[in-house]
């Protein structure tokens, strides 16, 4: 999880050091006086922060689309979005390098009594010796291959890739002309962001951008807390306002925020988000959870209609933005469920991103993954109910994957030549399956058992076909599968495996429709019967 309910308590655990500090604030101090040094650090960059601020004004009002909600609900999501239903998303910056943790490594490590700032003091000194902006030196991507990565996403059966282009830790990932603390200006000294992109579609695939930019407001106020290097104005443009959280409401439906984000730093985030706009021309813009606080809700408005007119100009058809939680109203954009599924079909489409690793979504030196199967059967259950999968790596800071990140990858993408006919360009059917694992709907659900038997199916349908997908293998020699019994009123013609060669022997009955699978299973995973129905009349 991305967030952690830190809250100002939690903030404040080192609060004796506050006073006794000489380089951190006044306690009470006014937020806009913090903001100060961020603002003196950032006006080198007005003029271009300026220019993009006024080509986002004018791209809204060229139109079609407003920033204002009557017309960002008539917005229709793209084809190819709904047809693609698996993408990769990366986790990869500077918070690779400690591998440590998690990637909320950079906040954590300010925050008094947590395990990664223990980890942190006693690997690396103390946070006003040794702070995060001295992970920059070491981020040298030495053995990073964009065409490699690009060439592994296309075998694992990925449609489109996102890469995060900055996370919370204010460090761009790409060649941005607002800030000098990018990947093109400092450690690689290589635009990592642009080298993707090319080598993403040369491959085939769509591209995407992901900036959580809008956190950084926050991310490292900890740091405001004791001696640290947060407080050298010298680096206040890395670490940017470093306000206090105050977490106002913990419920992830109805999620709040009223930490103080200045008039400057909203500008600013509209302006870095237009620039990975105008530069990349992203099909897909996805946004994290902080973007949807009530006091930003107007420029993201306001971005969104500029996003989706530039991707009409650009592209010929309107881009997506994934947004969490309540931050963008249903019908304006695609929302997006962090580590979690629907319990059934949303009419509406969706996305679940959740990360090929259990225990963070950056590279750690000691990890732990799901496995193959699991991230097929979570695909299945997500496509049968309406939905695409977001699958993330975290690649290690020298620019590999690791080899068995690339195996998980691999497997998904072979059972996706085998069985794609099943998934891609699907849509739901009149129910999305059947059996006793429904899965748990809502966030935070992805590392449950995957206690899935050859009871339960999912089922999708493309032109005139159902798919019904039994998750296990039926070891009594006969799948039967309930809502095909005779009194559905749903007579079947045919029945193949995908995998498999030949017809299969079937029988309608009272309790289901049994079908006798050939000896062996075709694959590990799950399986893919492709059922040809009756046409009315026939």
């Amino acid at each position: 999880m991305r967030r952690f309910a830190i809250g100002l308590c939690a903030i404040l655990l080192g609060g004796t050091a506050l006073a006794q500090s000489p380089t951190a604030p006044t306690a009470g101090t006014d937020p806009a006086v913090l903001d100060q040094q961020w603002v003196d650090a950032s006006k080198k960059f007005d003029a271009p922060r300026k220019a993009l601020l006024a080509t986002v004004g004018k791209t809204v009002k060229a139109g079609p689309f407003r920033a204002d909600y009557e017309s960002l609900n008539t917005y229709e999501i793209p084809q190819w979005f709904k047809d693609a239903k698996f993408g990769i998303f990366i986790h990869w910056g500077v918070y690779s390098v400690p591998a440590y943790g998690n990637t909320w490594y950079p906040n954590q490590m300010y925050i008094h009594g947590t395990d990664i700032f223990k980890h942190h003091v006693a690997t690396y000194g103390p946070q006003d010796k040794f702070g995060y902006k001295d992970f920059v030196p070491m981020f040298k991507a030495e053995h990073f291959d964009a065409k490699a990565w690009a060439h592994l996403f296309k075998q694992a059966g990925a449609q489109y890739v996102v890469p995060v282009f900055e996370h919370h830790d204010g460090f761009a990932m790409y060649d941005s002309a607002l800030s000098d603390w990018t990947v093109a200006k400092m450690g690689p000294r290589r635009d990592t962001g642009g080298e993707l992109a090319a080598a993403i579609r040369a491959e085939g695939m769509h591209f995407g951008a992901s900036t959580h930019r809008i956190e950084h407001d926050f991310f490292m106020g900890a740091g405001r807390e004791f001696s640290s290097d947060v407080n050298d104005p010298k680096y206040a443009q890395l670490y940017g306002p470093a306000h206090a959280w105050l977490q106002a409401d913990t419920d992830d439906s109805v999620y709040n925020d009223f930490t103080y984000v200045s008039e400057a730093f909203q500008d600013d985030w509209l302006a870095r988000s237009a620039e990975i706009v105008e530069k990349y021309h992203p099909e897909i813009m996805y946004f994290d959870w902080w973007d949807g606080q009530p006091g930003l809700r107007d420029k993201l408005a306001k971005f969104a209609a500029f996003y989706y007119n530039d991707s009409l100009k650009h592209d010929g058809h309107v881009g997506v933005i994934n947004y969490k939680y309540n931050a963008m109203s249903p019908h304006s954009a695609v929302l997006d469920l962090e580590r979690g599924q629907l319990g059934d079909v949303r009419p509406l489409h969706w996305q679940t991103d959740t990360s090929i690793s259990n225990k963070s979504w950056g590279y750690l030196a000691k990890d732990e993954f799901k496995s193959p199967g699991f991230i097929v059967h979570q695909l299945i259950d997500i496509v049968s109910k309406n939905g695409n999968l977001l699958l993330n790596v975290g690649p290690r800071a020298d620019g590999t994957i690791p080899d068995e990140v690339q195996q998980i990858l691999l497997a998904v993408g072979g059972w996706l030549k085998v069985n794609g006919e099943g998934i891609y360009n699907t849509t739901p059917w009149i129910i999305w399956g059947e059996g006793a694992n429904k899965a748990v709907g809502g966030s935070f659900n992805d590392t449950k058992a995957d206690s899935w038997s050859a009871d339960d199916f999912r089922f999708t349908t493309h032109d005139g076909i159902l798919y019904a997908i039994e998750m296990a293998w039926p070891e009594k020699g006969e799948a039967v599968i309930r809502t095909l019994a005779t009194g559905s009123g749903i007579p079947v013609d045919a029945v193949n495996l995908l995998g498999a060669q030949g017809a299969l022997e079937f029988h309608q009955k009272a309790d289901g429709l049994h079908i006798t699978p050939p000896p062996r299973p075709p694959g590990d995973f799950a399986f893919v019967y492709r059922i040809r129905l009756r046409a009315a009349g026939h």
